[in-house]
């Protein structure tokens, strides 16, 4: 007599139940206690309201403590590196289920999740293995400068539309202050990224780029454009100046040429580092973030290093 083991048993039990659980999703209405969700996927019977969420990327680890629902698995951006350090409040006792590149589906499935949240832009391929887990709603690629909208997806499989409308309200009425307080219109902000394969200036095409167009801050003429980002070499220096350069390392500075950069005798020709308006901002909320909390520590860092030296006049 062949013995079948619990944690087997119980892993073909939960597919079974998933697998007609994603049958039902197919009908243009869902069971009572459950919400129809369009996503990028198709459309997903959900929770009215999702106990145990897993989230497989940052952005979507921003967007659900954004609405005040607390993930119990997510996953990091490197092995061991943590959740990103301006969530640390936020994430206490949220499980590890592996990384953006390799999520853990079996640390996923032993959650018990009701709800995971990601993207065709990270795990297009392993849809169909989450949606047997668990009801699973996706985005379009990558959040970027669509976070906002994205945003709206997420709200709505979470069930927390009111919530997001309130947040929205509130990163409104932080652009008001900081647009009292700082003439943004005529500070030019220039952004470079060093990562490990290569030097990034980042246009508006980007995350923090759309932060930064909806406070109206001007962007100098190389960083108009609406990529994601333009790589740049050391002899291409000249194309970083404005009137203030943030700077942002991702990971450990000596695999990039942040150095070499900085030291260069070109860096030292630049307007923003001789009238010492250069910064170092934190990689994790300027980039990985990708969500209102990130947008929210945007404008903290620009308020507290901007308004000193660029007091709107009364």
């Amino acid at each position: 007599m062949v013995r079948i083991k619990a944690p087997v048993l119980l892993l073909a039990l939960c597919l079974l139940l998933s697998a007609a659980l994603v049958q039902a999703q197919d009908a243009a209405e869902c069971e009572a206690g459950f919400h129809l969700v369009e996503h990028a996927m198709g459309q997903t019977c959900v929770s009215e309201r999702p106990q145990r969420v897993v989230v497989l990327d940052t952005y979507e680890l921003d967007a659900a403590l954004s609405l005040g629902v607390k993930p119990v698995g997510a996953v990091e951006a490197i092995a061991g590196a943590g959740f990103p350090a301006y969530l640390a409040r936020l994430t206490e006792g949220i499980e590890v289920v592996g990384t953006i590149s390799a999520p853990n589906l079996e640390a996923i499935l032993a959650l018990s999740p009701d709800l995971i949240l990601s993207s065709t832009g990270r795990h297009e391929e392993i849809y169909p293995q989450l949606s047997e887990i668990a009801p699973t709603v996706f985005t379009e690629a990558l959040a970027r400068t669509h976070w906002k909208e994205y945003l709206s997806i997420y709200a709505q499989a979470l069930n927390r539309e009111d919530v997001l409308a309130n947040r929205l309200a509130e990163y409104e009425a932080r652009i008001d202050t900081i647009r009292s307080v700082l003439p943004v219109e005529e500070i030019e902000i220039s952004v470079v990224r060093f990562v490990a394969a290569e030097n990034r200036m980042m246009p508006r095409g980007s995350f923090m780029g759309t932060v930064l167009n909806d406070i109206g801050f001007a962007r100098p003429e190389p960083q108009q454009s609406d990529e994601f980002k333009i790589v740049v070499s050391q002899e291409q220096i000249n194309l970083l100046d404005g009137d203030v350069i943030f700077v942002s390392v991702y990971g450990d500075p000596a695999d990039t040429e942040y150095a070499a950069f900085t030291e260069s005798p070109l860096w030292a020709t630049l307007g923003a580092v001789q009238s010492g308006h250069v910064y170092v901002v934190d990689d994790d909320h300027w980039f990985l973030g990708i969500g209102l909390l990130g947008a929210n520590r945007i404008m903290d860092d620009l308020l507290i290093l901007l308004s000193g030296d660029f007091q709107r006049q009364a």
